[in-house]
């Protein structure tokens, strides 16, 4: 199997892992939205709400105004989804890219694959 390292170039790889961060963390704030209001004092909280306020200040012209606060952040985690799964592979010159769709994602998983084994 083929690392993504081999079949996509660098600025590739980099670009969705940084885009592939900021969706998870995004995820990863709504999901503990929904155990713990925006402004507790808990560090991953905070951590969460500091890394990803100015990425919803950038998206809050396109969000809907009828969507509920704790689901923004899916709202916008969605289009760091859209535009890794449609837009990298179209940059890159693939019309489907399969697995390779996710470098990130699919490199965790080898990861997580090499330890169990």
């Amino acid at each position: 199997m083929q690392s993504a390292m081999q079949v996509a170039p660098l600025w590739a790889i980099v670009l969705d892992y940084v885009l592939g961060m900021v969706m998870w963390t995004l995820i990863g704030r709504a999901a503990m939205n929904f155990f713990l209001p925006i402004d507790s004092e808990f560090f991953f909280m905070k951590a969460f709400v500091r890394l990803t306020d100015p990425v919803l200040k950038l998206f809050r012209p396109v969000t809907p105004g009828f969507l509920v606060e704790p689901l923004i952040p899916l709202f916008v985690a969605w289009f760091f989804y859209m535009f890794r799964f449609y837009l990298m592979p179209w940059l890159l010159g693939y019309s489907v890219m399969g697995m390779l769709s996710f470098p990130l994602e699919s490199d965790i998983a080898r990861l997580l694959y090499s330890l169990i084994k």
